[in-house]
């Protein structure tokens, strides 16, 4: 495996490894889900803080999780996406492999803290979460493998980050939170698709059946560019709901038409990183948009 540019070391290495392209998809369901909750009798806003943490630190574990698993697996070694600690030799798999579970540990004693104050019954939530992250390229039979990951990343980073969030800080799960979720799980899932499509021949080599290499390439970007369809029609029903502000959520819907088009030309390989941040950005957008939408909505 080759890079255009030395390795990043110390800190800027890990940094990197943690791929920051992906945490969009941590930040937006929570900042979506406590918009929810505005409207609510009494919202706890504090507890928004841990949930942040929990999401944030579920999304760098499972980076970490997958590094790991994937360098072990030999699945890396002809990647052509960003720096995979493992498969480049740059850190060493144990090291990577307790960084995810450093990673999963600050998820789970911040969810601690939310299940001592909301419910117990959140640490079930939690431990279904960290094993699922796990398991997406871990154990002996890595879900993500049998092109299930997608299913994964819409429950964890769509429906229960968006309505999780809303529950702990208003006490109850909403039509709002659920439709919400699942607008945030479809950009999530985006992000998933393009990884995958970019690795379609690296994973096809080394067997990994993800569902792009299930679909072959050309339906997988149809599935890319009905996935921002399908958030555009979350968000329309989300505005029937809670009040037409709602659908400034749109607005992200709009950023990702530049790498829909992108993607709909055919680039592929390296030509796909970049597509990577321009979905993370219409991500941002939506999520600040959204947010405020629904924010506005419940005034």
């Amino acid at each position: 495996m080759t890079y255009n540019v030395p390795n990043p070391v110390g800190w800027p290495l890990w940094w990197e490894g943690a791929r920051p392209r992906t945490l969009p998809a941590a930040v937006v369901p929570v900042a979506v889900g406590a918009a929810c909750a505005a409207g609510s009798e009494s919202p706890v806003w504090w507890r928004i803080v841990p949930a942040l943490v929990v999401s944030l630190a579920l999304q760098v574990g499972v980076n970490y999780a997958n590094d790991y698993s994937d360098g072990i697996r030999g699945t890396d070694e002809s990647r052509v996406g960003p720096l995979r600690l493992v498969g480049s030799g740059a850190a060493e798999p144990a090291a990577v492999r307790s960084a995810a579970f450093v990673s999963f540990g600050v998820a789970g004693v911040a969810g601690l803290l939310l299940a001592a104050t909301v419910s117990w019954w959140l640490l079930a939530v939690g431990a279904a979460a960290i094993a699922s992250a796990w398991f997406y390229t871990g154990g002996p039979r890595p879900y993500g493998y049998a092109g299930l990951g997608e299913i994964f990343v819409f429950i964890f980073f769509g429906l229960v980050a968006t309505a999780g969030t809303g529950y702990v800080v208003a006490g109850q799960v909403t039509s709002s939170m659920v439709l919400a979720g699942c607008a945030a799980g479809c950009f999530a899932c985006a992000l998933l698709v393009i990884n995958n499509l970019r690795d379609i021949p690296g994973d096809t080599e080394a067997g990994k059946r993800t569902l792009a290499v299930r679909l072959g390439d050309r339906t997988t970007r149809g599935v890319f560019v009905a996935l921002f369809l399908c958030a555009a029609v979350f968000v329309a029903a989300t505005a029937v709901v809670s009040g037409a502000p709602a659908l400034l959520g749109l607005a992200g819907v709009g950023a990702a038409v530049p790498p829909v088009r992108t993607v709909r030309s055919g680039v592929a390989g390296r030509g796909l990183i970049e597509v990577l941040g321009g979905v993370g950005r219409s991500q941002l957008v939506f999520g600040v948009a959204y947010a405020a939408g629904l924010l506005l909505a419940s005034s």
